[in-house]
C-alpha cells in the first residue's frame, strides 16, 4: 500500500492528467477525479498498469454534495489524504457584451469555488492529522496578464492567488500548506481550442513571445506540482510559482 495518497481534481487529460502519473511515478497513491469518466478511468488504469496505485471516482466539482461524498470515500479507504491538487478549471471565450449571470457564475464555480469546496471537504481530516499539502492551478492571466473575451476565467484565477494566501495563513498552524502553480502557455486541450482558446497556429505563434522560445508541456507543470506536494517544499507556503518560460519576465 502507498504510504501517501494524493487527490486531484480534473485529472483525466492535460495538466492533470500529467500531474497524476507524476505523482504515482513519485510513490503517491493517486485518487483521480473528474467529470470525464472515460479519461479518468483510463488514467487510473495506465497507473495501475505501471505498479502504482490508483482510484478513479466521477467528479463535478461545481457540487459540494459529491466533493464531500468523494473525499469521505478517499478517507475511509486511505484515512487523511496527503495532497490535493486542485486543477479542474474551464476557460470560455465570451466577450464582455455577451456575458451572461449563469456565464460567469459557471466560471467561479469551477476554477475557483471548487478549490475552496475540495480543501472544505478534506482539511478537517488534515488538521487531525497535522500535515497536509494543497496546491490550486492558477494562471498567468491571473497572475500578471489580462485576457479579452476570458474576463470571467482572468477574474476567477486571480481569486485562485488570493485563496492560496488566506488558506496558506489559517491553515499554516495546522501542519497545512497550501500553494499555487500559474502556468504560462501550455500544450493542452484547452489551450489548443480554436473556440475557446488560442488553437494550434495561435500557440506556435505564441512561443515567439517566450524567451525560451517554445511553449510548455503538460509535464513540465507537473513536476513543479509534484515538487510542492514534497518534503522538499517543505517551508513553502502562500507560494504562486509561475511557470512559463520566462514569458512574464522577458516580454518589455
Amino acid at each position: 500500500m502507498a504510504a501517501q495518497w494524493a487527490l486531484i481534481t480534473g485529472g483525466g487529460i492535460g495538466i492533470g492528467r500529467a500531474t497524476s502519473l507524476a505523482l504515482a511515478k513519485a510513490g503517491f497513491g493517486v485518487i483521480v477525479t473528474d467529470i470525464l469518466r472515460k479519461e479518468g478511468e483510463a488514467v487510473a488504469a495506465a497507473i495501475t498498469g505501471m505498479g502504482g496505485e490508483a482510484e478513479f471516482h466521477l467528479l463535478d466539482v461545481t457540487r459540494s454534495d459529491e466533493t464531500n461524498a468523494v473525499v469521505a470515500a478517499a478517507e475511509a479507504r486511505h484515512g487523511a489524504l496527503d495532497v490535493l491538487v486542485a486543477n479542474a478549471g474551464i476557460a470560455h471565450k465570451v466577450p464582455l457584451a455577451a456575458m451572461t449571470d449563469a456565464a460567469w457564475d459557471h466560471t467561479f464555480e469551477v476554477d475557483l469555488k471548487g478549490i475552496m469546496r475540495l480543501a472544505r471537504a478534506a482539511v478537517p481530516a488534515m488538521k487531525a492529522k497535522g500535515s497536509g499539502s494543497i496546491i490550486a492551478l492558477s494562471s498567468i492571466m491571473g497572475v500578471a496578464y489580462g485576457w479579452d473575451e476570458h474576463v470571467h476565467y482572468s477574474a476567477a484565477k486571480a481569486g485562485v492567488v488570493g485563496l492560496v494566501r488566506g488558506l496558506a495563513v489559517e491553515l499554516a498552524p495546522s501542519g497545512i500548506r497550501v500553494n499555487g502553480v500559474a502556468p504560462g502557455y501550455i500544450r493542452t486541450a484547452q489551450a489548443l481550442s480554436v473556440e475557446h482558446s488560442l488553437g494550434p497556429a495561435g500557440l506556435k505563434a505564441a512561443a515567439r513571445f517566450i524567451p525560451m522560445q517554445r511553449v510548455g508541456e503538460p509535464e513540465e507543470i507537473a513536476d513543479v506540482i509534484v515538487f510542492l506536494a514534497s518534503q522538499a517544499a517543505r517551508y513553502m507556503t502562500g507560494q504562486t510559482l509561475v511557470v512559463d518560460g520566462g514569458l512574464l519576465v522577458g516580454r518589455y
